[in-house]
């Protein structure tokens, strides 16, 4: 499976990524991975969301759109 993700940092914004294993990923989040820097200097807060894409080249295009997007617009 792929997902696409947005975690809720502590400074308010949101971080979003693509993975196959969101549970692995959030942990990675939480540990201050080093694959994980605006997290290391932003800890997570929450795991805000997240959706179980058919492929990866979905989930990409589904990234790339959320990033796109206003900070505002992630809240909701």
């Amino acid at each position: 499976p792929h997902f696409v993700y947005i975690i809720e940092c502590q400074n308010g914004h949101y971080y979003t990524g693509y993975t196959t294993d969101v549970q692995r990923r959030y942990t990675e989040h939480i540990k201050g991975s080093a694959k994980c820097r605006y997290t290391r200097s932003f800890p997570p807060k929450k795991l805000a969301a997240y959706w179980q894409m058919e492929s990866k080249s979905d989930a990409l295009v589904v990234e790339k759109q959320i990033k796109a997007l206003p900070e505002k617009a992630k809240k909701n």
